[in-house]
């Protein structure tokens, strides 16, 4: 392919390729009524080759000058004479292209046109147009035109089309990038967003779409021949040429929530591409600039959603904490005068069904709280686990014990079928022992009255399954899938009998997914729902599987202790005073921080069960206050609180409390936190600092 060429100068070559054309054929016409006379030289024998050496001086000069070819065949289209220009059109010399055939020339080997030619001798003309080959092995488009000569020979007229042909591709590119232009255009006046076209060179507006009008209102001259921060897009010139830069180096930018002020004085937000490239042999920039005021306005609003959401999370969390603290402040009295029901000897033989209602209601909201409060934690994250290598069969008894109450209650028939070997797993046993007495109570719950319910361990390869069976109402099948969600019940009669706030078995997924296992549910309505529960199985620690511990025996106190109760709650403070005295020990009461202070000071005792949510003066400065008394450094400190979090926990020990009991504290555990106080009385007199 020749390099291009102006158009200009193809059209002129294109005319001088005619006029050539109308020689030529003037030249043959000589020819054939015998102006130039045709010499015939024997050059081999049995063939003939043509001259013009007879012909007129001024006709032969014509046809040798010519830059159109002129060449003679034979009968079977032998080349017998070609001029100058035909020999340059082939890289060959004159005498190398006389004796080829016409065909043998063709760029298509083995493709004959020479038959093709003379059967289409008598038409008027005979031009068709080929691809030649150049002795170099290129080829080229070339029109070919045969005539009749005298003698039954034949005259070629070879017209070189190359420059024809690339005026012809130009022309269609020339076409088709007008067609480019044309849609080019047509976007660019139509786009929606605004388009600005500038100097890559010197960061100035050359174009401006009709759109940059609509968005900030100004004319069209506005935008001409101005850098982008003289129309606000940059806030000062150093940053629109620190942009520039950029592009000019990586050919690339993009900027979010770039501010743009209209002709109104109205703010838009603008997003901005940019990009460089090369038109008409200069670099140019194109903006691309879109309006996202909208977007931008939904974009903070559902900022302000998230944000109001968290808070509201926050504040819930919150609320729950203090709910649970304060739920548990009352449960803490109405435990402690249950206990104290309990020391009573009535004759009355109701007095021990009155105490049993009365511990499993204490037990009930009791449970209901925690998982409350669990929930709440888990969802926000602030749990934590303290796994060690325990026993799934330990859990599981400790969870039966907890459970049995519920289950005599309603009388149901409890089958329990235990691995005959120990299944040892790395995990928090309470948080496990959690799961095994939600999903019992859950089926306890929705299984009437002398019901069955089935719970069974086994191993299976790497983990271990323990299933829960039941026997009550199943569960629906839309409700099926929707099971473990937060706050999922099945639908409640207005006497909702089964009760529960739907959380139980979201605390169970949540908390055996911890644990990196899963859990199952499988039912039909009216036939009984069972729970698959799969935890991945540790090897055995190698120590003896400890003793599952039985209730703790009462041991007679080797002596009576001083102990001081503190709680702003007078009903918790003066049931939990009774009941210590019932057990044997001096008990003094006090309601705030300041009045526990000075008790403690005036009569310094061995124990302090100190409430931490008091009024003023907290339990965590009471606790730090009393430590810095010299005769009270050896009083036990046992933190009484609605609030059992690790980090509250961690808190207690930091202000100097050793125990730290969550209300409403077992009475037992209280009197097995006093046992271990078997140090003699400190020598103190009362009053003394």
């Amino acid at each position: 392919m020749l390099p291009p060429r102006p158009i200009a100068e193809l059209l002129e070559e294109n005319e001088r390729l005619q006029l050539r054309l109308e020689e030529a054929e003037a030249v043959v016409e000589a020819i054939r009524n015998g102006l130039i006379d045709a010499v015939v030289v024997n050059a081999l024998p049995g063939e003939s080759v043509y001259t013009l050496e007879g012909a007129d001086r001024p006709y032969r000069l014509l046809v040798e000058a010519m830059q159109q070819g002129v060449a003679m065949l034979n009968l079977q289209g032998v080349i017998l004479y070609c001029n100058p220009c035909v020999a340059g059109l082939f890289m060959m010399s004159v005498e190398k292209v006389i004796g080829h055939t016409l065909d043998s020339l063709l760029a298509q080997n083995g493709h004959s046109v020479w038959a093709g030619l003379l059967q289409n001798i008598e038409s008027l003309p005979t031009r068709q147009e080929f691809r030649l080959k150049r002795h170099d092995g290129t080829n080229f488009p070339a029109a070919l035109a045969l005539s009749l000569l005298p003698m039954q020979n034949f005259c070629l007229l070879v017209t070189d089309l190359s420059q024809q042909e690339q005026y012809e591709e130009l022309a269609a590119s020339k076409a088709a990038l007008k067609q480019t232009e044309i849609r080019y255009r047509r976007l660019f006046e139509t786009a929606k967003d605004g388009i600005l076209i500038l100097s890559a060179e010197t960061g100035r507006i050359n174009d401006a779409n009709p759109f940059m009008t609509v968005l900030l209102g100004y004319p069209y001259d506005h935008f001409l021949n101005k850098e982008l921060w003289e129309i606000g897009l940059f806030s000062d010139k150093a940053a629109n040429e620190a942009a520039v830069r950029t592009l000019q180096r990586e050919g690339y930018i993009r900027y979010e929530h770039l501010p743009l002020v209209t002709d109104r004085q109205q703010r838009v937000e603008v997003e901005v591409i940019a990009n460089t490239y090369d038109e008409d042999l200069q670099a140019v920039i194109q903006c691309n600039i879109r309006d996202i005021t909208e977007r931008s306005r939904l974009e903070n609003q559902l900022q302000e959603q998230a944000l109001a959401l968290a808070d509201s999370h926050r504040r819930k969390d919150e609320f729950l904490a203090m709910l649970g603290h304060e739920l548990r402040n009352p449960l803490a009295p109405i435990s402690n005068a249950m206990q104290l029901l309990r020391c009573e000897k009535p004759a009355d033989p109701r007095h021990d069904k009155i105490c049993t209602i009365i511990e499993r209601q204490v037990g009930q909201l009791t449970r209901l709280i925690n998982d409350l409060l669990e929930v709440s934690r888990i969802t926000s994250g602030r749990i934590h686990l303290q796994q060690e290598p325990t026993a799934l069969n330990h859990i599981v008894e400790r969870a039966l014990e907890t459970i049995q109450p519920l289950m005599d209650q309603r009388r149901h028939h409890l089958a329990v079928s235990l691995s005959p070997q120990p299944i040892w797993l790395f995990a928090d046993a309470a948080r496990l022992e959690q799961v095994v007495v939600n999903l019992l109570t859950n089926a306890a719950k929705y299984t009437a009255d002398g019901g069955h319910i089935a719970i069974s361990i086994v191993p299976a390869g790497p983990e271990a399954l323990m299933r829960v069976r039941d026997s009550g109402v199943g569960i629906a099948p839309e409700l099926l899938p929707h099971i473990f969600d937060l706050f999922t019940q099945a639908e409640r009669s207005l006497d909702r009998a089964q009760g529960g706030l739907g959380i139980g078995l979201c605390l169970v997924k949540r908390l055996v997914e911890m644990h990196g296992g899963k859990v199952e549910a499988f039912s039909e309505l009216g036939q009984g729902s069972e729970f698959v529960v799969h935890l991945p199985t540790t090897a055995a620690p190698g120590i003896a599987e400890p003793a599952v511990p039985g209730p703790a025996a009462s041991k007679p106190l080797p002596f009576p202790l001083r102990v001081l109760v503190v709680d702003d709650n007078m009903d918790a403070a003066d049931s939990l005073a009774l009941l210590l005295e019932e057990a044997g020990h001096h008990v003094q009461v006090a309601f705030d921080g300041p009045t526990a202070l000075t008790a403690a000071l005036a009569d310094p005792p061995q124990v302090v069960l100190l409430d931490i949510g008091l009024p003023g003066l907290d339990g965590f400065e009471v606790a730090m206050r009393l430590r810095q008394q010299p005769g009270l450094l050896g009083v036990v400190l046992v933190a009484m609180t609605g609030y059992g979090q690790q980090a509250d926990q961690q808190r207690s020990r930091d202000a100097g409390f050793n125990h730290h009991l969550v209300k409403p504290a077992n009475f037992e555990k209280v009197q097995e936190l006093l046992a271990t106080v078997s140090a003699p009385p400190p020598a103190h007199s009362p009053g003394s600092n």
